[in-house]
């Protein structure tokens, strides 16, 4: 489980094919405070520590990232030189400060539209019409990792659905979400709490 709330940036290093896809995650991490098996959470992904090594503050670690992962979400995500958003897992005792974060991507937005607002910047994003249900004005979103909240959410007439969040400067300074240009994309996670709520809903109609 994580919060969504992204503690450093990390660069793929390399990244080649061996039956799964392996990378190798450059980060300002302790070598000695990630352990072989753990999950981190790279740019919304939930994946599990193969190897690591380096020196404090310019540490590295190795994943495999399976053929389902890398089809679920951005294309080209994990070419080496993107930089990601990385968390590690939340520990029992860790403060919550974003919300529920599982590491599972359920789809990819695309930027249509960025603008200021006063110091920060109002984005706007377009999603398929299957995840539309589970969006609400005011509730959680995870983009690249990041927990952000919901600002409004429109239907369009072509069934899909656009929403907006606001990126306040820390955030934008922290995390990859500041670089994001019209065009972009982005992994994309629901609000666990709506993915049960829609089951059970269907279940009863």
């Amino acid at each position: 489980m994580f919060t969504g709330i992204v503690t450093a940036q990390g660069t793929i290093r390399e990244a080649r094919q061996i039956g799964d896809l392996r990378a190798v995650i450059a980060c300002p991490f302790d070598p000695a405070g990630i352990a072989i098996g753990a999950s981190i959470a790279c740019s919304g992904v939930c994946l599990t520590v193969i190897d690591r090594g380096g020196v404090p503050g310019d540490a590295w670690f190795a994943v495999d990232i399976s053929g389902e992962s890398v089809a679920c979400t951005v294309p080209g995500r994990w070419e080496a030189g993107t930089l990601l958003n990385l968390e590690p897992a939340l520990k029992l005792g860790d403060e919550l400060g974003g919300h529920i974060v599982t590491g599972h991507v359920d789809g990819v937005g695309t930027v249509i539209g960025v603008s200021a607002e006063g110091d920060s910047h109002r984005i706007v994003f377009a999603i398929a019409h299957e995840l539309a249900p589970y969006l609400a004005a005011k509730g959680s979103i995870t983009v690249d990792g990041v927990s952000l909240t919901v600002n409004d959410v429109t239907d369009q007439p072509d069934g899909t659905c656009h929403f907006a969040v606001n990126i306040i400067p820390h955030t934008a300074e922290v995390t990859t979400l500041g670089a994001l240009k019209e065009g972009s994309r982005v992994n994309l996670e629901i609000d666990v709490l709506a993915r049960y709520l829609k089951r059970m809903q269907s279940l009863r109609g």
